[in-house]
């Protein structure tokens, strides 16, 4: 289930106490004169002379080694377009909070007041002394290219367009995969790519990088079909120019092996994915729509292997699976760049790690017994633990063979210790329980629903999809608060249990809550009159099957809140 998110939900959680999503912390003891002293002046002085002298030592004395600049211009923001670069600030610090809790690599978001690339180019390389690595963002097609490439050559630090090169590292090892199981030999098969920008021609040179020939490619920008003899042909777009006599989408897919989305939505159809090979590979990685909803290519081609770029399905190609883990074995050997064989060992190892036998914790966060290779799983889940402690090391092992690291780690098992140290667990269990939940939506009853409060939760747990609440109070109140605050609630069920046409409702749970309770004093007649109190009709719900789950509490005391839920059920067991 797609969770669901309204604008002001959204403008609040931004704004709402200390703006933003980011801060500094110190990491160090700040509580003393002494502390103080050292933090600064004098104290501070002693590793600037060190670093004076062996500049190398920075990485030894400040948080240069674990700091990554997200820099852009806010010229291409996914979804947005060119909005500037105050606009794209808040996307700037979401990514940021993707690199800490993936990787724990601490972020500072820039974003440069300049369309201008030598302005650009210029800019960055002056922030070369404070930071491990850049990642640049959301800078438009093409001057994003250059931008990258001057950067990668004129720097000494790892620099990634994560536009680029993010969607192309994990489509390519889901492709790697698929073709493993649909057994199809990389060098044979005919790929169609539908779009034309930063990501979709990074990944048609990845794919080439690891054996697909450039004849068997044909691209489609918005003009159409990418052939030779179009003129004013960019320098970026002609190595994908193909001499096939083609002019049409529904054309290119004819006996296709792969189609990869990176364009737009519903531009292909049922009968187009009819016309590809045996076995075909559908990449419809459109946000939020893909090229074909996944349920129309399924039953177009039930032999297909499909990914999106969405999490309500199978095979979700999500950049978080890669540019956090790259960076860390960057860092971590203090690599000069980010070159083409750290992008392959990323790839490599984000295949492998699809083959090797799934953790308990991420099969119960998807309600399966047991996740395992194939068509339905060719690429690692988001949340699995082990991203970090099996691709950041071999992208550090490959720095380290290609010659670009300058720190050089040889107990590879202490440092996939160190990285599991990295990550405390509480964030990662809360996420499991999230997908949890998601998978498999409860029932729970809301007995205090006539208050804002609880109305206000109840579309959230609605909203991201982790419960289907059913509302307890008074149907008018309740209606009134949805309307006043503008709630999204009116399809859930309210239930007022003083409501004359449940009757005998009442009279079934009271019956039941007399023949439980009778031995201890309770009476026919007053277990009647307590089914018109939310706790304890909500409770009997829940005995009765007719919810899973009864939260309260807000608006009662412990004791009063807790006693209808402490009956005994007709099992024997204690009420939820």
């Amino acid at each position: 289930m797609a969770v669901k998110i309204s604008k002001q939900d959204a403008l609040n959680y931004h704004s709402k106490g200390r703006p933003g999503k980011i801060e500094v912390v110190a990491t160090k003891a700040t509580k003393t004169q002494r502390d103080l002293a050292l933090a600064y002046s004098p104290g501070v002085a002693e590793p600037c002379l060190e670093i004076a002298a062996v500049k190398e030592k920075v990485y030894d004395y400040t948080a240069k080694g674990n700091l990554v600049a997200v820099i852009t211009n806010g010229t291409a923001v996914l979804g947005l377009g060119d909005i500037g670069p105050e606009a794209s600030k808040p996307v700037m610090e979401g990514k940021g909070i993707l690199f800490k809790i993936f990787a724990d690599i601490d972020v500072f978001d820039i974003e440069l007041n300049t369309k201008d690339i030598d302005e650009f180019v210029d800019v960055v390389k002056a922030l070369e002394p404070t930071f491990g690595g850049i990642n640049l963002e959301d800078i438009k097609s093409p001057d994003c290219f250059e931008i990258e490439y001057r950067l990668r050559k004129e720097m000494n630090i790892p620099v990634m367009h994560d536009d680029q090169h993010g969607t192309a590292i994990i489509s390519a090892a889901a492709l790697l995969n698929a073709l493993e199981l649909v057994k199809k030999d990389i060098q044979n098969i005919k790929v169609v790519v539908s779009g034309a920008g930063a990501s979709a021609l990074s990944c048609a040179q990845l794919y080439m990088d690891m054996g697909v020939q450039s004849e068997n490619i044909v691209m489609l920008d918005r003009s159409g079909i990418i052939r030779v003899d179009r003129e004013n042909l960019d320098d970026y777009k002609k190595p994908f120019a193909t001499h096939r006599n083609i002019n049409t989408l529904e054309e290119a897919l004819q006996d296709a092996d792969v189609f990869l989305g990176l364009s737009k939505g519903n531009i292909v159809s049922k009968e187009m994915v009819k016309k590809m090979g045996k076995n075909p590979i559908i990449f419809a990685l459109a946000n939020p729509d893909p090229e074909i909803p996944y349920d129309d290519a399924l039953e177009a081609r039930p032999d297909a292997i499909i990914a999106t770029g969405r999490s309500d399905y199978p095979n979700q190609v999500n950049n978080a699976l890669g540019f956090p883990f790259i960076f860390r074995g960057a860092l971590d050997v203090r690599a000069s760049e980010i070159n083409e064989e750290m992008k392959l060992a990323a790839v490599r190892a984000l295949a492998n790690l699809a083959k090797k036998p799934v953790p308990d914790i991420v099969n119960l966060a998807y309600n399966e017994k047991s996740i395992s290779f194939g068509k339905d799983y060719i690429i690692p889940k988001l949340i699995d633990p082990r991203l970090l402690t099996e691709l950041s090391p071999a992208v550090a092992k490959a720095a380290i063979h290609s010659g670009v690291a300058r720190r050089i780690i040889t107990d590879w098992e202490e440092y996939a210790n160190e990285l599991s140290k990295r990550l405390g667990t509480d964030e990662s269990i809360l996420r499991v329980m999230v997908n949890k939940a998601k998978r498999d939506p409860k029932r729970v009853v809301f007995a205090e629903a006539d208050t804002y409060k609880i109305c206000k939760a109840a579309q959230i747990v609605r909203d991201e999809g982790i419960a289907r609440p059913i509302l307890l109070g008074s149907k008018k109140k309740i209606k009134e608060i949805i309307e006043q605050n503008k709630l999204d609630l009116q399809d859930l069920p309210i239930i007022d249990p003083r409501d004359p046409e449940l009757e005998n409702v009442r009279t079934e749970y009271g019956n039941y809550l007399f023949e439980k309770r009778k031995r201890k004093g309770l009476t026919c007649y007053e277990s009647k009159k307590l089914m018109v109190e939310r706790n304890y009709f909500g409770a009997m719900m829940v005995l009765n099957g007719e919810a899973d789950a009864l939260i309260s509490g807000l608006t009662r005391n412990y004791a009063q809140t807790i006693r209808p839920g402490i009956t005994n059920n007709r099992d024997g067991r204690r009420s939820r």
